[in-house]
C-alpha cells in the first residue's frame, strides 16, 4: 500500500566512523597534510591506496540524530505535504572522513559498500523490517570509501516525499581546489505527493512532473526562489552533484564555465573537462568549477532530457552563479549546445584513478528487462520475474532462521563461492533507459551500448574499466557489469526510477550465505520487526508494491 507522508514519523541515529574532526583537513600528519595545493594526499595515505582493502584507522565515531517530520513545505513556492529529515529539504548533510565510523525508518546509505555490515544497508524487506512510527533504529557503519553520496528512505516512495540528504566523506582528490561548496542536489518535484500520483504511474505510465529543484529550491511561475552560489574570481570550487530525482535524467551545466570531473559515484577518476554533464538517477559526480570570470551572473542549469523525462517546467530548472552576492540581476547567458539523450558520460572519459582490472574467469547471468500489465497495472520484470518481498519477513531474518525456501517473486540469486567474479548481462528491447543500481559493491562496466548483447561480437572491457554503483542501461540496449563476491550479505539490485522499483524492477543477491548469519544482530532485527508487526496489525497496513 502506498501511504501519505504521514505514515512513518520515526527517529534514526546514524553513527559514522571517519578520519578527522573537521571537514577538509587530515590530522593523521605522518606524511602529508591535505590542503588546497595538494588534495592528492591524506596523511599516510593517498590516491594510490587501494581503498577496497586498506582503510585509515581514525578511532573517530560521528553521531547524527535524524527525525522524520511530517509537515508542509513550498520548495518552489507551491505548498504540499512532505516528510522531511530534521525538518529540512534536503535533509542535513552527514560529514565523515575516510576511515570514520558512523551511526541514522529504513534509511539506505546509497553507494556505501557496508563491507561486512549488510544489516546497516537500510532496505525494508531485505535487511530489516520497516521502522514503525514512534520507533527508532541505529545504523553503524564505517566509511571505507571517500567522496560524495547521499542517504534516502528505501520504503515505498518515501525518498521523494523528502526523506533524503547528502553524505560527504573527506579524503584525497584527483585535482586541487580551493573551496568545497558541498552537495548540490538535482531533484524533480511534484505538487502532489509521490504516493498520490503513483496510481497514475501504475495504470498509465510515468506521469509528467511539475518542476525541478536545485538544492531544494526553485521558482514556479511567479512564486518561489532561485538557488544561488557565489564564487570569487580566480578560485576553484568543488561541487558534489547528486541526482536525487524519482524519474528525471539531467544534463547539468553552468553557462560560460567548464567543469573538471574528478569522481563518479564514490570512485575517484582521472580528471577530464566538459561543458555539459549527463547524470542519471542515483548517480553522483564531483566537479571542479574554476571561477574564470571577473564579474556577472550566470545560469546554473539542470535540464531534463525529453528522451526519458517529462517535466512541465523543463526549461526553467535553474540557479544562479554569482561573482557578487549582492548582485540581484537575472542572468542573460546562454546554454551550451547539447544532444538530448539519457546516456551515461562516454566511458572513455570515466577512467578510475586507482586502476583495477576485471577477470575473465567468471560465472554469468543474463537478465532480460521487460514490462507487462497485471490487473491493468504496469509491472517491470527481470528475467521474467517481477519482484515482491515482504516487509515483515526480510531476507536477513529468513537467513538467520536458515529458511532457504525463498519465494520466486523475491527473486534471489545465490552466490555461494567467495571471491569469484560474477558477470551480469542486463538488456532490453524496449526504448526505455534505466539507471541500474547495485547495493554492497562497486561494479565494473564491461560493456554498454545499443542493441542486443552478443558474446561473440561484443568486446568486453577488462582493463581498468569504469567502476561505480549506478550505470545506465541504454534504451533498446545492453549493460554488462561485473564484481567479485567479497562482501557477504543480501544485496538489492534495482532500477533507480522510483516508479519502476515499486513496480517490481529489482532482484536480490544472497552472497556467501553460510557467512551471513554470524554478521546479524538478531536482537535489533527481531525487535524492529516485532514493533512493525504490532503497528501493521493494529492499523491494518497492507503492502501493495514491491516491498522495496
Amino acid at each position: 500500500m502506498h501511504f501519505s507522508p504521514s505514515l512513518l514519523a520515526s527517529s534514526l541515529a546514524v553513527l559514522i566512523s571517519g578520519v578527522s574532526a573537521a571537514p577538509h583537513e587530515s590530522h593523521l600528519g605522518k606524511r602529508c597534510t591535505n590542503s588546497a595545493s595538494d588534495r592528492s594526499c591524506w596523511g599516510d595515505y593517498d590516491l594510490s591506496t587501494d581503498y577496497y582493502t586498506t582503510v585509515p584507522d581514525t578511532g573517530v565515531t560521528r553521531e547524527y540524530y535524524l527525525e522524520l517530520v511530517n509537515t508542509t513545505a513550498a520548495p518552489d513556492g507551491v505548498s504540499r505535504n512532505v516528510l522531511l529529515v530534521n525538518g529540512t529539504f534536503p535533509g542535513p548533510t552527514l560529514f565523515a572522513d575516510w576511515g570514520d565510523t558512523n551511526n541514522g525508518t529504513g534509511l539506505h546509505f546509497h553507494g556505501i559498500r557496508q563491507n561486512y555490515t549488510n544489516q546497516m544497508d537500510g532496505v525494508p524487506s531485505i535487511t530489516q523490517c520497516p521502522v514503525a512510527p514512534g520507533d527508532s533504529i541505529t545504523y553503524t557503519w564505517r566509511a571505507t570509501q571517500y567522496g560524495s553520496t547521499w542517504y534516502h528512505s528505501h520504503f515505498a516512495l518515501q525518498a521523494w516525499e523528502g526523506v533524503l540528504g547528502g553524505i560527504v566523506i573527506n579524503g584525497p582528490a584527483t585535482a586541487n581546489y580551493d573551496n568545497d561548496m558541498g552537495v548540490l542536489f538535482l531533484n524533480d518535484w511534484t505538487h502532489r505527493t509521490a504516493d498520490e500520483i503513483y496510481s497514475t504511474a501504475e495504470s498509465s505510465g510515468p506521469p509528467t512532473l511539475d518542476n525541478g529543484l536545485l538544492n531544494g529550491t526553485n521558482v514556479y511561475g511567479d512564486v518561489g526562489s532561485r538557488f544561488n552560489m557565489t564564487v570569487t574570481e580566480g578560485e576553484s570550487n568543488r561541487i558534489r552533484l547528486v541526482n536525487g530525482a524519482i524519474d528525471t535524467h539531467f544534463k547539468f551545466m553552468i553557462d560560460d564555465h567548464n567543469l573538471t570531473v574528478i569522481a563518479m559515484d564514490l570512485v575517484p577518476i582521472v580528471p577530464y573537462t566538459t561543458s555539459v554533464l549527463s547524470i542519471g538517477m542515483g548517480q553522483r559526480y564531483d566537479v571542479i568549477l574554476n571561477a574564470t570570470e571577473s564579474s556577472g551572473n550566470y545560469w546554473i542549469r539542470a535540464i531534463p532530457q525529453t528522451a526519458c523525462s517529462d517535466n512541465d517546467n523543463a526549461d526553467n530548472i535553474k540557479g544562479i552563479l554569482k561573482y557578487d552576492s549582492t548582485d540581484s540581476t537575472e542572468p542573460t547567458t546562454s546554454a551550451y549546445t547539447y544532444t538530448d539523450s539519457c546516456d551515461d558520460e562516454d566511458v572513455s572519459d570515466l577512467v578510475p584513478y586507482y586502476a583495477l582490472d576485471a577477470s575473465d574467469d567468471s560465472t554469468e547471468d543474463d537478465f532480460a528487462v521487460t514490462v507487462g500489465r497485471s490487473n491493468n497495472l504496469f509491472k517491470w520484470y527481470m528475467a521474467a520475474t517481477t519482484f515482491v518481498a515482504e516487509w515483515e519477513d526480510p531476507t536477513l531474518l529468513q537467513i538467520y532462521n536458515d529458511d532457504t525456501n525463498f519465494t520466486t517473486s523475491s527473486h534471489v540469486i545465490e552466490l555461494d563461492t567467495a571471491d569469484e567474479w560474477v558477470y551480469f548481462v542486463i538488456e532490453t528491447t524496449q526504448a526505455v533507459p534505466h539507471p541500474i543500481h547495485l547495493h554492497g559493491h562497486d561494479f565494473f562496466i564491461l560493456a554498454q551500448g545499443s542493441g542486443t548483447f552478443n558474446s561473440s561480437t561484443t568486446t568486453l572491457s577488462l582493463t581498468n574499466p569504469p567502476r561505480r554503483d549506478v550505470a545506465m542501461l541504454p534504451s533498446s540496449g545492453h549493460l554488462v557489469i561485473a564484481f567479485q563476491t567479497d562482501n557477504p550479505g543480501a544485496w538489492l539490485m534495482h532500477c533507480h526510477i522510483g516508479w519502476h522499483t515499486s513496480e517490481g524492477f529489482a532482484l536480490q543477491l544472497v552472497e556467501r550465505y553460510s557467512e551471513i548469519a554470524a554478521l546479524i544482530n538478531y536482537d535489533t532485527l527481531n525487535s524492529t520487526c516485532a514493533a512493525w508487526k504490532t503497528y501493521a496489525t493494529a492499523d491494518d497496513i497492507v503492502e501493495d508494491d514491491s516491498g522495496v
